[in-house]
């Protein structure tokens, strides 16, 4: 009889805290981050968690000769901040992935919810963290998990298109019916994505009801036996890595837990460890799932309410995704890294309104003292990033106009010349040589003063023909000029008016002559 498979799979994210930034710091400082409170939780988690648990899972699979396996996904933001304040958080999970018994999964790099409001930033999202996870541990990953499980339809046909074909989401109760989530499923809209369904009962029995129940591995091994007695190829359990040492202490036995429970189960016979993509080549396909509303695996919802329930959650994400077409044209490295960590799902997460059992566990995460002050403290960050942005497309706008001005200049300069050499010739014809200079000297200022009439050479060239045609409209180039021409011409008309008398005079004089 083959074995089932136990598919444990751990989600590693730390995200990005914000200052507090009031109203009076809008349009004066854009460093948005809490730095101490980033480093010290970090700090704390490290110790308290990662490093542990990690040298925890290192030991069952060198104790069980790798029969143990397990599967991570490490958000980027986890990862930045690995990097800065516990580098050896970082070697740690690198000692694991040597062993070859860890899957590391692909995920948004923001951990953000880009998969419901822009498909470009998702999959950017997504190959930069494909990048990111090769860099650090030399492997890559061949399964995608998105955001908090978030999952639908269409956000299948997304990920199947970026070439996954195993994918992680929730077993949620309304979307299940009478259908067990320990099968293997495929998408709806593409039938070659294997869908793995987290078993919601088991993997809450260690994330959120382990403190206090005195659980052990041999009692948990027997209800992973009962869950499949009528059936089923895979169980997956899927949690948060803070739960060990974080969220549950150390002290409930939690790492105790889980240093026997490999042990009992390989013992047992019943289960093999699988990682995602084993499971998938493992076991076929039961039939589609069909998700046409987006499920999670947060809150007894399983929906997106958790982010997105309420008016403030709403307005925030609107307007943050509402910037992406002006970022794409600006393409800021610095208005980017910050736009990604503004797109942490967390953020929307601490302005949910709702109470009862999902309030106390949103109470938990939540470094504000209610939603609302979560709410005005990002908005006034997210009014900040807004008027950067603007600032820059204003400054792309000038360049913009500056470089059009500067290819319109030869044009001008091909017509000025003949304009300047036109009155001379037509000078000649008229028998005014002066007037003509004259006017074509005043010419050339004219044309240089106003730039703008370089981007018409069409009217240039019928202004340089009227030139050639008469001496009178090229006056009207050198204004300066036209008053004095003005003037000149009433003293013609008194030489003209004079000719007769000085004739009459002549003539005179030469019949006393005779």
């Amino acid at each position: 009889m083959a074995k089932k498979s136990i598919c444990l799979y751990f989600q590693v994210h730390q995200p990005t805290r914000l200052r507090l930034y009031r109203f009076f710091d809008i349009g004066k400082d854009s460093h948005y981050y809490d730095d101490f409170a980033n480093r010290t939780i970090l700090k704390r988690v490290a110790q308290k968690c990662y490093l542990p648990m990690n040298e925890t899972l290192l030991k069952a699979i060198k104790e069980s000769d790798g029969q143990f396996r397990v599967s991570f996904s490490i958000s980027g933001s986890a990862l930045e901040q690995f990097d800065r304040y516990a580098p050896e958080v970082i070697d740690s999970f690198r000692e694991l992935a040597k062993t070859g018994c860890v899957e590391f999964l692909s995920e948004t790099y923001y951990h953000s919810l880009a998969s419901l409001a822009n498909p470009l930033e998702f999959k950017h999202q997504v190959l930069r963290h494909k990048e990111t996870i090769e860099r650090y541990f030399g492997v890559t990953p061949v399964t995608f998990r998105n955001t908090e499980l978030i999952y639908s339809n269409h956000i299948g046909e997304l990920v199947y298109g970026m070439g996954y074909h195993t994918m992680l989401t929730e077993g949620a109760r309304h979307i299940m019916g009478w259908r067990s989530p320990n099968y293997v499923y495929s998408s709806q809209n593409a039938s070659r994505l294997k869908l793995l369904l987290r078993n919601y009962t088991l993997s809450d029995d260690i994330a959120f009801r382990f403190a206090g129940s005195n659980l052990n591995a041999d009692t948990y091994l027997n209800w992973l036996k009962n869950s499949v007695n009528d059936g089923g190829d895979v169980i997956n359990l899927f949690m948060d890595y803070e739960t060990f040492g974080e969220h549950t202490p150390a002290s409930s036995g939690i790492f105790e837990f889980m240093a026997h429970l490999p042990q009992a189960v390989l013992a047992d016979g019943t289960f093999q460890f699988s990682t995602p993509a084993q499971v998938s080549k493992l076991h076929k396909a039961v039939g589609p799932l069909d998700v046409p509303e987006t499920i999670s695996w947060a809150d007894e919802e399983r929906d997106l309410t958790a982010w997105l329930g309420n008016e403030l959650q709403q307005d925030a994400y609107n307007k943050l995704y509402a910037q992406y077409e002006k970022l794409a044209i600006l393409d800021n490295q610095a208005l980017w890294n910050d736009y990604g960590h503004l797109q942490e799902s967390d953020h929307l997460y601490y302005m949910c309104t709702k109470f009862f059992s999902d309030g106390e566990v949103h109470k938990y995460f939540n470094p504000y003292d209610n939603p609302y002050e979560a709410f005005i403290n990002y908005m006034n960050v997210l009014s900040d990033f807004i008027i950067r942005v603007n600032d820059e497309m204003s400054v792309l706008d000038v360049k913009f106009a500056a470089s059009n001005i500067k290819e319109e200049k030869p044009a001008a300069k091909t017509v000025s010349p003949a304009v300047k050499k036109t009155p001379a010739r037509t000078g000649k014809k008229a028998g005014k040589p002066a007037v003509a200079v004259k006017a074509a000297k005043l010419e050339e200022p004219a044309e240089a003063e106003k730039p703008v009439k370089a981007g018409r050479p069409a009217k240039a060239v019928k202004a340089a023909a009227a030139v050639k045609e008469a001496v009178p409209v090229k006056a009207k180039v050198g204004r300066p000029k036209k008053a004095e021409a003005v003037k000149a011409e009433p003293a013609k008309a008194k030489a003209v008016k004079a000719e007769p008398a000085k004739a009459k005079a002549t003539r005179k004089a030469a019949s006393k002559t005779k």
